[in-house]
């Protein structure tokens, strides 16, 4: 299997370190930075940007991701990669599934994982399909998405809504669960590297490397996609999105049925 970016679960392990380490002093500047000459692009805004999440720990760069351990929820920023066409993720990292995925994430998969187990998140297990089909397990996982208009204005609305069957052509109704992916073992090295690096984050077709799934059965072949975009609910191609992730309660479980 071909792994396009590689993260070693240490590495993952020791984020969550960092969610207690306090950040140090930034050291003032005893010199005036000297004034920036004008350029033609000055006059050119900006693209609007997501404040920090108030109250949670922002994790090491380049990794855009937030835990708040108070509210149980992470935050992982990303922008709008698809607005039509079938699709096999809802979430990929940038740089790897983007052409079938309604968004692309700025972080590694493993770091998200690891955040997750951070706010009490149980994995489960991967979809198997040897000697018969057995969907992913694992916690349910709320995923809502905020984005942010052209005027820099926040939305928020539920992943599953810019998602349709592409038989009935209604939202997704199904929540998706941790299934927590798995390991790559390099042979000449002997190291361990999480397979949903290849960009398998948080998927609508079932996929053994995926970080979150779908608990049903949701094919991966090319004629047999059940899930498309969302093009009146999907804003456009680049939009600043930021996915809010947190445990399902169980009576919030127990009204997705």
């Amino acid at each position: 299997m071909k792994i396009k970016q590689l993260f070693t679960f240490s590495a993952a392990l020791l984020l969550l370190a960092a969610l207690f380490i306090p950040a140090p002093a930034q050291e003032t500047a005893t010199d005036e930075a000297p004034a920036a000459e004008p350029t033609e692009t000055a006059d050119v805004p900006e693209p609007p940007r997501f404040d920090p999440p108030p109250g949670a720990k922002k994790l090491p760069k380049p990794d855009e991701v937030w835990v708040d351990g108070a509210k149980k929820i992470v935050y992982v920023d990303g922008y709008v990669s698809l607005r039509e066409g079938y699709l096999e993720m809802f979430a990929c990292l940038v740089g790897t599934k983007e052409h079938e995925s309604v968004v692309a994430v700025h972080s590694s998969a493993a770091t998200v994982h690891a955040a997750l187990i951070s706010i009490g998140a149980k994995p489960g297990k991967p979809v198997e399909y040897s000697p018969k089909f057995k969907p992913p397990t694992g916690d349910r996982i709320e995923v809502d998405v905020q984005w942010l208009d052209q005027k820099g204005k926040v939305h928020t609305t539920k992943a599953q809504d810019w998602v349709l069957d592409a038989r009935t052509k209604k939202p997704l109704k199904t929540d998706w669960v941790f299934a927590g992916s798995g390991f790559y073992t390099d042979p000449a090295t002997g190291k361990k590297y999480y397979m949903a690096e290849a960009g398998d984050f948080i998927c609508v077709s079932n996929f053994a490397e995926a970080t979150l799934d779908l608990p049903i059965e949701s094919s991966q072949s090319t004629d047999g996609l059940l899930f498309i975009a969302n093009p009146d609910k999907v804003p456009e191609l680049g939009t600043p999105i930021r996915l809010v992730l947190s445990v399902k309660k169980p009576e919030d479980k127990a009204k997705s049925r």
